[in-house]
Parts: structure tokens; C-alpha cells; sequence
């Protein structure tokens, strides 16, 4: 089993001297004696990746789910580490759980998804702003600042600025800043429009009308646009009310035939 009181001196004192064990671990073939070495490993160098996962507490995700993905990070550690390449263990398993820890972050912490050369644009601006924050008194740091203090370009610093806002995101419910008075971000949302349905109603009649014989374009744009009564159509043109009543009632109903048989058709 691993030495947990090795006198070799580390680092850290969660760094036990495991070097004998990784050196058989990759001797023994796969089975049940294999398998505990590797979860007696794992278990030894638990506390070294909890204190990993602490660095990054103040990231808004819980201690706890921060310590299971350093945990998964070790494991990994552990199956892909090779004791023949002369490297100590720590100096291979640090980065490698640093970095399930900082995947974690960029892949599920993230209320929209962004690409990954943004979050880090973002990253790069918001280390140059608090480092800004340190020398510059009274004011946030501009965008000239930034950009200089991180080399990258102001649009870049834009762009990273722009990101962090979408690392979280407010709830519907939640008051407005400076509203005083309970309004809530959904109470700014628009409704359906609908004037909407009249924009599809009205393209799917159009062919339709302009093969309708003129006279009939004609009734039918008074009566609708012009909002004429049947009795002002018939004296404008020299009809009688019944004769544009029908000629109204046969031209709708085509128009709509046509429209019902297109419908279907599709």
C-alpha cells in the first residue's frame, strides 16, 4: 500500500511519497490487487486536490462540487501518469486537475455559451482590470488601460467585456435596478404583435387578388382600404348596392378558395 510517512521532503504536506507505488502500479497487470493500488492512490493524494479546488471557491460554484471535479482530475491524473518519464507525481497532477477544474468552469458555468476564445479575452480583461484597479485611485481603469495593461486591442477588451455578462444571468423576476417602484425585467418584455397574423394574411392573398378581373380589384380595395360603404361603391361606379354585395361576397369567396387549396396543396 502507499506510504503515507515517507521521510522524502515535498512541497506541500498533502504531497505523500507515493513513488514506489505509481513505479509497481505500472508493473501490475490489470485486476482486483491493481485496482485497490490505484484507489489507495487516489484516496492519499484526495487532500492535495481539495486544496486545489479551494483557489477556486470565490468563482460562484460550490466548495463541494469544486473538490468532486478535482477529485475526477486526480483520477485521471493517476491512470495517465508514467513514472518511467522521471517526472514526480505532484508536478504532473497539478495542472492536470488546475485544469478539470478551469474545463469545468468553461464548459457548465456558463449561462450562455460562448466560444472559448471569448471567455478567455475575458479572463485576460478582467485579471488587467483588477490589477488596474490597484494603481489607478478614484475611477475604473478605460479601455485604453486595459487594453495596453493585457496587449490586447480595445476592440478585444470590448469584446471581453461584453462576455462577462454572459457568465450569469439575471432571472425574469428580478427587480429593476433603480426602479423604485417593483418592475420587475419580464414586465419590459413585448407580447405577441398581432399585427402579425395580418402581415401573413395579407402575402397570402396577394396573387390571388391581382388575378381577380380589375373591376372586382377595385370593389374590393374600396370596401376594405378605403373602408367605403357597398352604397358609396355602387354610386362611384354606377351599380346597384346588391350587384356589389354579390360581386364582393364571390370575389372574397374565390380569393379564399384559392388561398384554403394552396394551403393544402403544401
Amino acid at each position: 500500500m502507499p506510504s503515507r510517512t515517507g521521510a522524502k521532503t515535498h512541497p506541500h504536506h498533502d504531497a505523500p511519497d507515493t513513488a514506489a507505488d505509481f513505479r509497481r502500479l505500472a508493473a501490475l497487470p490489470d485486476g482486483p490487487e491493481r485496482d485497490a493500488l490505484r484507489d489507495e492512490l487516489v484516496r492519499v493524494w484526495l487532500p492535495m486536490a481539495h486544496r486545489l479546488a479551494g483557489r477556486f471557491r470565490s468563482r460562484g460554484e460550490s466548495y463541494d462540487d469544486l473538490c468532486q471535479v478535482a477529485a475526477l482530475g486526480l483520477v485521471k491524473a493517476v491512470d495517465r501518469y508514467d513514472p518511467d518519464l522521471g517526472n514526480a507525481f505532484e508536478s504532473y497532477a497539478v495542472p492536470t486537475v488546475t485544469g478539470e477544474i478551469k474545463r469545468h468552469f468553461r464548459d457548465h458555468m456558463w449561462t450562455l455559451h460562448v466560444p472559448r476564445r471569448v471567455q478567455e479575452l475575458r479572463n485576460r480583461v478582467r485579471h488587467a482590470s483588477q490589477d488596474l484597479s490597484q494603481t489607478v485611485q478614484g475611477r475604473t481603469p478605460t479601455v485604453a488601460e486595459i487594453a495596453g495593461r493585457a496587449g490586447l486591442t480595445e476592440d478585444e477588451v470590448r469584446t471581453g467585456q461584453s462576455a462577462a455578462e454572459s457568465f450569469s444571468a439575471l432571472s425574469l423576476d428580478a427587480e429593476m435596478s433603480g426602479s423604485g417602484d417593483g418592475w420587475s425585467l419580464g414586465d419590459t418584455l413585448g407580447g405577441p404583435d398581432p399585427a402579425l397574423d395580418t402581415v401573413v394574411d395579407r402575402e397570402a392573398v396577394r396573387d390571388r387578388l391581382a388575378e381577380l378581373p380589375e373591376r372586382e380589384r377595385a370593389i374590393l380595395y374600396m370596401r376594405f382600404f378605403d373602408d367605403m360603404t357597398q352604397n358609396s361603391i355602387a354610386q362611384e361606379l354606377g351599380l346597384s348596392q346588391m350587384h356589389v354585395s354579390r360581386l364582393i361576397s364571390r370575389s372574397c369567396g374565390r380569393v379564399r378558395d384559392q388561398v384554403m387549396g394552396d394551403t393544402g396543396e403544401e
